[in-house]
C-alpha cells in the first residue's frame, strides 16, 4: 500500500499563488478481531500492520506474548487483521475494566486502568546512560523519517540501544508508532533490556504505561510531557526526558539514570 499521496493545491505566499503537487500521509482504518471477535479499529499508516496490531494487543494485555499466537491473517483490501491464539481466552475479562479515551491522534482506546499498573509495573533497575549519548542519538533520530520530511503529517518513534538506533517506525498516531515498534520487537525476539524509546511526539501517561509493561525505564521526547506522565515515571521508576534539542533536554524524573 502506498503510504504517501499526492495531491495538487494552491500554496499561498505573500500575495504569490502557486498551483502545485504536494504530498500527504495516507490514513488507513484497520479493524483488528482476535480469535473471530472485533476488538478495535485503528486508523493507521498503512505500513507495519502486523506489528502494530501485535504490539497493540500485548499493550493493551489481550495477550502476554508471541507464543500464544497461533496465526495472523491480513485481508488488506478489507482493512481486517485476524490474529487467533492457541488458547481461547475469556476476552470478557479483559474488557471488563473501564475503558480509557486517550490522548492520541483520533482519540484511541485504552482498555487498562491506570491505577492498576503502579505495583504490577514498577521497574528496579541499573540501566544509566550519559547525557552526551541521549544528545547524539537525538541528532540522529531528527530526519529520520522520510515520510516526515515529504509530508510532515507523521510521527516517529525509535527503539534504542545506548549507542545507537535499531529501528524505527512512523504514523499519523504517536501510540500506533510505539506500537509497530514494541510489536516488532516481540515478533523478532528483541530482549527490551537496556533499551529505550525515543520520540518526537509529546509523553502521555499511556506512552509511559506502554514502555513500563516492557521493562523499559528511559523515555525519551524532543517534545513536552504532560504532567500525568511525570508523576507516573515516578512511580513505575522511569526516566523521563523531554525537550531534546540540540545539546539541551530537561530531565523530568529518576535523575540518576542519565550520567551528566
Amino acid at each position: 500500500m502506498d503510504i504517501i499521496k499526492k495531491v495538487e493545491i494552491r500554496r499561498i505566499k505573500n500575495d504569490e499563488v502557486q498551483y502545485i503537487e504536494d504530498f500527504i500521509v495516507a490514513e488507513y482504518p484497520l479493524t483488528i478481531f482476535l480469535n473471530e471477535i472485533e476488538i478495535i479499529t485503528l486508523l493507521a499508516t498503512p505500513k507495519s500492520l502486523k506489528e502494530l496490531s501485535v504490539g497493540f494487543l500485548i499493550s493493551e494485555g489481550f495477550i502476554d506474548n508471541m507464543d500464544e499466537i497461533e496465526n495472523i491473517k491480513f485481508y488488506e483490501d478489507k482493512g481486517l487483521m485476524y490474529i487467533n491464539t492457541i488458547n481461547d481466552k475469556d476476552l470478557r475479562l479483559k474488557l471488563k475494566g473501564k475503558r480509557t479515551i486517550t490522548s492520541g491522534c483520533g482519540k484511541g482506546t485504552s482498555f487498562y486502568n491506570v491505577l492498576d499498573t503502579f505495583k504490577e509495573y514498577k521497574i528496579d533497575d541499573n540501566f544509566q546512560i550519559s547525557k552526551d549519548a541521549i544528545i547524539s542519538i537525538a541528532k540522529d533520530f531528527n530526519g529520520i523519517s522520510e515520510t516526515f520530511q515529504l509530508t510532515g503529517g507523521v510521527h516517529c518513534v525509535g527503539i534504542c540501544s545506548k549507542e545507537n538506533i535499531i529501528w524505527y517506525e512512523d504514523d499519523i498516531g504517536r501510540h500506533n508508532a510505539l506500537d509497530k515498534i514494541l510489536g516488532k520487537c516481540h515478533i523478532e525476539g528483541i530482549d527490551f533490556k537496556d533499551k529505550f524509546i525515543i520520540t518526537t511526539g509529546r509523553i502521555s501517561s499511556e506512552i509511559l504505561i506502554k514502555a513500563a509493561k516492557r521493562g523499559i525505564s528511559l523515555v525519551v521526547s524532543r517534545s513536552a510531557p504532560t504532567e500525568m506522565s511525570v508523576a507516573l515515571s515516578k512511580e513505575l521508576g522511569i526516566c523521563l526526558v523531554g525537550f531534546v534539542r540540540g545539546d539541551k533536554m530537561n530531565i523530568y524524573s529518576n535523575f540518576s539514570k542519565v550520567l551528566l
